[in-house]
């Protein structure tokens, strides 16, 4: 068995509450089991117990065998002079408080149903692709849409700390780290890094400075990249290098190796050259990117800002000196999706949250819920297991709940696992080894 069964009984009091006494024989009325405490510290926090002829106000500690507190060397840490009860598994010694007064033990070996443990233990080590893959559907539809919905916030809760970090780096200029983050997530998971490290190598100010001229902003992209360093036998390329030299020069920039880029079993639609263009175009044409982000209502405005023509080299090449048939390479919509999910809708909703103004937190769940369900491998096996995504919200849910919850083991935190669990009747008791 794991501690966190423990938790999970205690917390839910999922266990035998008949005669409830200390291993001393003194008589106990949990009148309050206390708050989960889930960073360092007692278990619980703030119960209110009473035993024997007293009502405690403290601390809950829970261990699989009371030995365990002298083995975390619980009486030197004076966080834990508070713990009013000591709940265990398997009560193999006493444990003493430091004026040599015996901690108040509950034993929970005989109280917990044998079924219960069995089924946990069938979660916890077999090898499916979810642990409750063949249990999934006992929970009812209501139960699972409205934890998709939690898992939904707290995605992207988890997405926006890191743009809270990048937005506080940059003075909380909003402007900067939407930009930042635009060019990270224009490279896709292959060249996501490179194009991290690509949006740090070039000041925003410098965008703003050359917004004005296509040519000169595709002349830092392509030059920061590290891309320009070949002998090009086109003139475009040469040009972009001559422009960049100079720029660099200028502004004493430091461009980036070129073997960073990956170019192999890629669309060649989605080259870095070509998303770097893409990049350009888009700076070129809309100034003040947040600002016009913060102002959208629909998706099909999105996607408007998102049209981008690229300019004339471009439309007949996928890479310097290697001609293409002739097409203009547009963002599809699926990857200017991909930009509301990974960007607008991350922004949006730490922009709502800083600000206070839920208006754009509920913008940010609204385009998740209007946009198509992703395509992915993840989905896919959701797909197999015939849980169908009405929209990128449910996917996105359905990828925190498959990463953070089922691929972890985390059944009890998890409500589909609660409610799977809770069909466990109180009958015998388990075995301890």
């Amino acid at each position: 068995m794991k501690e966190e069964l423990l938790h999970y009984v205690w917390r839910l009091r999922k266990f035998d509450h008949t005669h409830l006494q200390t291993t001393d024989g003194l008589p106990i009325d949990i009148l309050h089991p206390g708050e989960h405490n889930h960073n360092a510290g007692p278990d619980f926090l703030n119960a209110r117990i009473r035993i024997g002829d007293t009502l405690w106000a403290g601390n809950v500690e829970m261990h699989l065998r009371a030995s365990d507190w002298h083995r975390h060397r619980h009486s030197d840490d004076p966080a834990y002079k508070n713990v009013i009860l000591h709940v265990v598994l398997d009560a193999d010694c006493p444990i003493y408080h430091p004026e040599k007064r015996m901690l108040p033990c509950l034993t929970l070996k005989k109280r917990i149903s044998n079924r219960l443990s069995k089924l946990y233990q069938r979660l916890l080590h077999n090898e499916l692709w979810i642990p409750c893959q063949h249990l999934f559907y006992q929970a009812p539809e209501l139960t699972r849409n409205l934890w998709l919905d939690r898992l939904l916030v707290e995605r992207l809760e988890s997405k926006t700390q890191s743009i809270a970090t990048l937005l506080k780096e940059n003075k909380n200029d909003w402007e900067a780290t939407c930009y930042q983050l635009l060019i990270h997530n224009f490279g896709l998971n292959v060249n996501g890094m490179a194009f991290e490290r690509l949006a740090s190598s070039i000041p925003h100010r410098l965008l703003l400075t050359h917004r004005n001229r296509l040519f000169q902003l595709e002349a830092l992209l392509f030059g920061q990249s590290g891309l320009l360093t070949n002998d090009y036998q086109d003139e475009y390329p040469q040009a972009l290098r001559k422009e960049y030299d100079f720029l660099r020069k200028k502004y004493n920039l430091q461009p980036l190796t070129s073997t960073l880029w990956k170019f192999s079993r890629m669309r060649p639609a989605n080259f870095p050259t070509i998303r770097m263009a893409q990049l350009a175009t888009l700076f070129y044409q809309s100034t003040h990117l947040f600002s016009k982000i913060l102002a959208t209502q629909t998706i099909e405005e999105v996607e408007h800002m998102f049209a981008l023509k690229l300019s004339n080299y471009w439309q007949s090449h996928y890479t310097f000196d290697k001609a293409s048939s002739r097409r203009q390479k547009t963002l599809g919509r699926s990857s200017i999706h991909l930009l509301v999910i990974n960007t607008i809708a991350p922004l949006l909703f730490l922009y709502g949250k800083e600000r206070d103004e839920v208006q754009f937190k509920d913008r940010a769940l609204r385009f998740l819920e209007e946009l198509t369900p992703e395509k992915n491998t993840t989905i896919d096996h959701w797909k197999e297991l015939g849980f169908y995504p009405k929209s990128a919200y449910q996917t996105q849910a359905l990828l925190q709940l498959k990463k953070h919850y089922c691929k972890e083991k985390k059944c009890l935190q998890c409500a589909i696992g609660h409610t799977i669990l809770s069909t466990a009747r109180e009958e015998h008791v388990i075995k301890v080894d």
